[in-house]
């Protein structure tokens, strides 16, 4: 069963046509996503993905490869502390912060990592309830 310090990495990265997908489907159109141009005048050089994109590998994380089975999402908080970009690679963590075992519930620090240089891009924590796999 889950104690405090567990945790669970993984990999990703985003292609442009990720972007354009999640801007088409969030309806956020903001050009420093989805026009090239806008992205090489702007402050990063190029374009940068929606930061709730980036952000949107907890989801898959706790939809599908933790303890899936049963999660129910109560709570995220996040901080975006820097662009990420398509074509990179980035690292997801989740680790067990705290355990509420009488509401079967957990706090996870979440954080993202640009495998590349090492710096993290988002620091957020979560909390997920779970019947199923959260009984201790």
């Amino acid at each position: 069963m889950l104690k405090i310090g567990d945790e669970f990495r993984h990999k990703f990265s985003y292609k442009q046509q990720d972007v354009d997908d999640y801007a088409r489907i969030s309806g956020d159109t903001n050009p420093l996503h989805i026009d090239p141009q806008a992205g090489k005048e702007s402050m990063f050089g190029r374009n940068i993905i929606h930061g709730f994109l980036g952000a949107s590998v907890f989801t898959k994380i706790f939809g599908s490869l933790w303890y899936s089975d049963g999660h129910v999402y109560l709570n995220q908080t996040i901080k975006w502390l820097k662009p990420m970009f398509t074509g990179q690679e980035y690292e997801a963590m989740i680790r067990v912060k705290e355990i509420f075992p009488e509401k079967n519930r957990v706090l996870y620090e979440c954080a993202v990592y640009d495998v590349a240089s090492g710096d993290q891009t988002i620091a957020a924590e979560a909390m997920l309830m779970n019947k199923k796999q959260y009984v201790w």
